[in-house]
C-alpha cells in the first residue's frame, strides 16, 4: 500500500476508534506497513482528528524519512510486532477503560476467556469452546526492553491477534486494517463482557 493510502485508512480508523471512546485525550498510536516501510502516527495528536500531516513515514529499518513531529516511544513495540509476524499489515493501539482495568485485574500473564461466541471474530478461532488467551505484559517506560519481553514470549506462544499492556491498553494487529479493526471490536466486546461479569459477581 502507498503511504497516502495508508494515511487515509488510518485517519478513518482514528475517527472510528475515537467514536467508540477507546482513545481518550491524545492516547493511542497507529501504524501500517507500506510499500516503502511504515506509516506511524506522530505523538500528541487527537486520534479522532487526524490529518495527513499527523503522520511520519519510516523506512524498513524504522528510520524517519518524511513527516513532522516525533513518533511515540511505543513505535519500537509496533516495529517489533511487525518483525515477529511478517504477515501483519496494521497495528492499532487503544486505551479503552475495559482493556485497561482488566489488564490490571488479571494478575497472570494472559487475559483468558472461553464460552463467548464473539471469540470467533478473531482470525483462526473457530469455536467458543476453546480458551482464548491474549498475553499481558507489565507496563514499562523502557519500550525496547518491553519489546524484547514480547519477542521472548512469541518464541513459545505466538502472538496473533494482539497484546495487552497492564494498566495501559491493547495493541491489536491484523493482516490488513479491516482485520485489525475487527480484532479490536471483537476483543473490546469480550473485555466489556468480562468486566460486566465481574461486576455482577461482586468481585472487587
Amino acid at each position: 500500500m502507498h503511504n497516502d493510502a495508508a494515511k487515509a485508512e488510518l485517519i478513518d480508523a482514528g475517527r472510528w476508534v475515537a467514536d467508540k471512546g477507546w482513545v481518550p485525550a491524545t492516547g493511542g498510536n497507529f501504524s501500517m506497513r507500506t510499500q516503502s516501510g511504515f506509516v506511524v502516527t506522530a505523538s500528541g495528536h487527537d486520534k479522532g482528528k487526524l490529518d495527513t500531516h499527523h503522520f511520519l513515514e519510516l523506512d524498513d529499518n524504522g528510520n524517519i524519512v518524511a513527516g513532522e513531529g516525533k513518533p511515540s516511544a511505543e513505535t519500537a513495540l509496533h516495529l517489533k510486532l511487525y518483525a515477529l509476524r511478517p504477515s501483519t499489515q496494521c497495528i492499532l493501539h487503544t486505551h479503552s477503560v475495559a482493556a485497561t482495568v482488566l489488564s490490571r485485574f488479571f494478575q497472570g500473564d494472559a487475559f483468558s476467556v472461553t464460552g463467548y461466541e464473539m471469540q470467533k471474530s478473531l482470525s483462526g478461532v473457530t469455536t467458543h469452546l476453546e480458551p482464548l488467551n491474549i498475553a499481558i505484559f507489565d507496563n514499562d517506560q523502557d519500550i525496547p526492553r518491553l519489546a524484547e519481553l514480547v519477542a521472548k514470549h512469541h518464541e513459545t506462544t505466538p502472538i496473533v491477534h494482539g497484546v495487552l499492556i497492564r494498566g495501559h491498553g491493547l495493541y491489536a494487529m491484523g493482516d490488513n486494517i479491516f482485520e485489525t479493526r475487527r480484532h479490536i471490536e471483537g476483543l473490546e466486546f469480550l473485555f466489556a463482557c468480562e468486566l460486566e461479569r465481574l461486576k455482577l459477581e461482586g468481585i472487587k
